[in-house]
């Protein structure tokens, strides 16, 4: 193994360690803010990020390469991926365990995969169809706790969330899979629309006597904000794209389902939460959905060399 693909294996395992604790994080800020508020401050701090690093790399020249068609592609893909899927997805911290949100919200890659046959016109082959039965199994598994024969839910509105961020993200992939704008400038596009959007959300209703604004969190909880918008959603664009210079896409895609493994000891020890057996059995058959399909087209990659979370 060369030097470059040992920083690049090391980008990704930063990559991972930060995505993982997302569902604590999450938690954290919720406590005081609402699903809105913490996406408007942790896009604010992570459009701030990206845009100096879009100035550090002296790419600023760039902006002025693409035209108006490439902005409204960009802008509906930032829409998706750095506004309406965190939407969902803190929405669902909101109202389900952190484990649980987390790992249903981990089911995109299955969806991509119904998604790539309805939009790309891809084939559903035999494989493809048993990894999505497989994951779907582990959905239900999770969803019921393992009750599986009575559907009894446990929070149901706050799983829908979680796989309808699922479900957003996948669009988003699916969409972006064929743009080959600068990863830099895009990322930094994508969190200026998702500003945008955040604002109008948190703000309009605000003016209209209806809602709280931006909100002030504590002191405890800046930190947490901080860490979210600069390191989590931000930095490790950065650490991302780093990875998949001169590692093997492949094995780099593979490794990112640590991530909720990962993520399940991070909410063990950070909040208390009691890890379900039925949750860790759930995660185990989804991720091996994920890797029959994998098998099947390991070729596949990512908008922008975004995986996701």
């Amino acid at each position: 193994m060369s030097c470059l693909q040992r920083l690049s294996y090391l980008n990704l395992a930063l990559c991972i360690l930060l995505w993982a604790s997302i569902p604590v994080a999450s938690k954290k800020i919720l406590a005081e803010l609402t699903n809105v508020q913490m996406l408007f401050w942790s896009t604010l701090f992570s459009f701030a990020v990206m845009a100096a690093v879009l100035l550090a790399q002296r790419k600023a020249h760039l902006l002025a390469r693409y035209d108006a068609r490439d902005y409204t592609r960009m802008g509906l893909l930032g829409f998706l991926g750095a506004y309406l899927y965190y939407i969902l997805l803190y929405g669902a911290f909101v109202r389900t365990s952190a484990a649980e949100g987390f790992i249903l919200a981990y089911t995109w890659p299955i969806l991509v995969s119904l998604l790539a046959v309805v939009l790309l016109g891809e084939q559903l082959s035999g494989r493809r169809a048993l990894a999505i039965a497989i994951s779907f199994f582990g959905v239900l598994v999770i969803v019921t706790q393992g009750r599986i024969v009575t559907l009894a839910f446990t929070s149901l509105s706050g799983d829908l969330l979680a796989l309808a961020g699922a479900f957003v993200f996948a669009l988003f992939s699916i969409l972006g899979k064929r743009a080959r704008y600068d990863q830099t400038v895009s990322a930094t596009v994508y969190f200026a629309v998702a500003l945008l959007a955040v604002t109008a959300t948190v703000l309009l209703p605000s003016l209209a006597g209806e809602g709280t604004g931006v909100g002030l969190p504590s002191a405890a909880v800046w930190p947490w904000l901080i860490y979210n918008g600069v390191l989590v959603n931000g930095i490790t664009y950065v650490f991302w794209f780093k990875a998949l210079e001169n590692g093997d896409t492949f094995i780099i895609s593979n490794a990112l389902y640590l991530t909720p493994f990962l993520s399940l000891v991070y909410v063990f020890f950070w909040l208390d939460e009691a890890i379900l057996p039925s949750a860790v059995l759930g995660l185990v058959v989804i991720v091996a959905g994920i890797g029959v399909q994998a098998g099947h087209n390991r070729r596949w990659r990512q908008p922008d060399g975004r995986n996701g979370r």
